[in-house]
Parts: C-alpha cells; sequence; structure tokens
C-alpha cells in the first residue's frame, strides 16, 4: 500500500471523551502538579531554616492571592490523587470494573475531592484546622 492509501490510527480527535479516559489524564496531571508543588514545600521549608525574615517573605508570597490559589489547586490535586489512587487500589483487588460502578466511582471521585479539598481549605483558612 502507498502512503497515502493507509489508514488513519485512532486519535483523539475521533473519540468522545468518556469519565474514565477524562480520569486517567486527571490522574496524571495532578501527580504532575503535586511534583511541581513540591518545590513550594521546599521554598517555604528553606524559608523556614532561613530565619526570621526570609520565612516572612515566603509567608507574604505564599499568602498572596496568586500563591493561595497556587496552595488551594495543590490541595484538590492531592485530593483527587489520593482519593483516584484509592479507587484504583479497588480496581487492583478486581472491585468496581462493570461500566456502572466506573462511572460512579469517577464521579464520587471527583465530587469527593472537591468536597474534601473545600473543608479542608476552609478549616486551614479559618485556623479550625489546628
Amino acid at each position: 500500500m502507498a502512503a497515502g492509501n493507509r489508514p488513519l490510527s485512532p486519535h483523539l480527535g475521533i473519540y468522545r471523551p468518556q469519565i474514565s479516559s477524562v480520569l486517567s489524564i486527571l490522574h496524571r496531571i495532578s501527580g504532575i502538579f503535586l511534583a511541581i508543588g513540591i518545590l513550594g514545600l521546599a521554598y517555604w521549608l528553606s524559608a523556614l531554616a532561613g530565619g526570621p525574615a526570609a520565612y516572612a517573605d515566603a509567608v507574604a508570597v505564599l499568602g498572596s492571592g496568586p500563591g493561595k490559589l497556587a496552595l488551594f489547586l495543590w490541595l484538590l490535586a492531592f485530593c483527587y490523587h489520593f482519593l483516584n489512587g484509592i479507587r484504583h487500589l479497588f480496581w487492583d483487588a478486581g472491585i468496581g470494573f462493570e461500566i456502572q460502578q466506573v462511572i460512579r466511582s469517577g464521579w464520587a471521585v471527583l465530587i469527593g475531592a472537591a468536597v474534601l479539598a473545600a473543608t479542608l481549605w476552609v478549616g486551614l483558612m479559618t485556623g479550625s484546622g489546628a
């Protein structure tokens, strides 16, 4: 066959996104975001070791609007990655492979991550998390 007559391989433009594929991609993205977020933790820890002035600067950066947004997104990524990891542990045990179970557990992970992240965030921001 000539190169022009070869059939096209399936690609993302052909398929309609399904919850399982979207959550798989989100799991990878959240893992990458968590790895990048470790740099923020390292920054905060180094500022803590650097003395009061360095720590005050770090608190100002992390307490700013963009800093709080990054911290919230990091918390949301953690909650999602954690809950989806538990979902995968059930799959490793052979539980939850029926299509309806996959859909329900996927939505449970999304909703659970949003609720857990919001609850933790409110607790941290109001000081009741201590």
